[in-house]
């Protein structure tokens, strides 16, 4: 029986019209410890990505100005941390949960020494897509991971912050309701939650704890 808090995720899964990721492409997930570095250095920097964005582009231009006033108290945590760090994000333009969580990223690694993000698109990353599945079973966009100077996993994203999932379940809406409400949900929080979960990532990676998944 599937549980109400997976039947919740599954209706979120289909509200929208699909992104342009296909689960049931037949290849088979590749070796992440060999291509993290070869599809990170095939990444486009977020300034690239934007220029080229088609579908709604007025909302990634929004947002990445809105994205100027993400927390002082964030990024100041966040360059504590020190060393050198990459943000691998697998994102199109369509997707509602990309544009509202890449552009404060962006921003957070322009304001912090030491950070760096490339964003490649569904099929250069596929395979993180694979073996980062949402908990209902689908690949994602966006999917985010970090990377220590290595190029190693020490963290990853999938899809949506996690405030905002456990969210959704807590209110129970209908799949119609859905939509409207996580992008108002989005506008309210500005950034704050996807910031927040990333700066939490770093300071576990530097201290050596377990790697954060969310």
């Amino acid at each position: 029986m599937i549980s109400l808090a997976v039947a919740a995720l599954l209706s979120m899964g289909i509200l929208e019209q699909p992104s342009e990721v296909c689960s049931d492409v037949s290849r088979s997930p590749s070796t992440l410890d060999n291509e993290l570095r070869d599809i990170y250095e095939s990444g486009r920097p977020y300034t690239e990505f934007l220029s080229s964005a088609k579908r709604r582009a007025e909302l990634w231009i929004g947002n990445t100005e809105k994205a100027e006033q993400i927390d002082s108290h964030l990024v100041a945590r966040a360059r504590a941390v020190g060393g050198s760090w990459r943000l691998l994000a697998v994102a199109v333009d369509s997707c509602s949960d990309s544009v509202s969580t890449i552009p404060y990223l962006a921003q957070l690694v322009d304001m912090v020494d030491g950070l760096e993000m490339r964003v490649v698109d569904p099929t250069t990353g596929l395979s993180i897509m694979e073996s980062h599945r949402t908990l209902d079973g689908r690949a994602s966009t966006p999917t985010i991971l970090l990377l220590n100077e290595d190029f190693d996993e020490v963290g990853c994203f999938i899809e949506r912050p996690p405030a905002l999932k456990d969210w959704i379940l807590e209110e129970d809406f209908s799949s119609q309701e859905i939509y409207p409400q996580k992008m108002e949900w989005y506008d309210r929080d500005s950034g704050y939650h996807t910031v927040e979960i990333f700066v939490e990532m770093l300071e576990a990676a530097a201290s050596g704890a377990a790697t954060i998944c969310s």
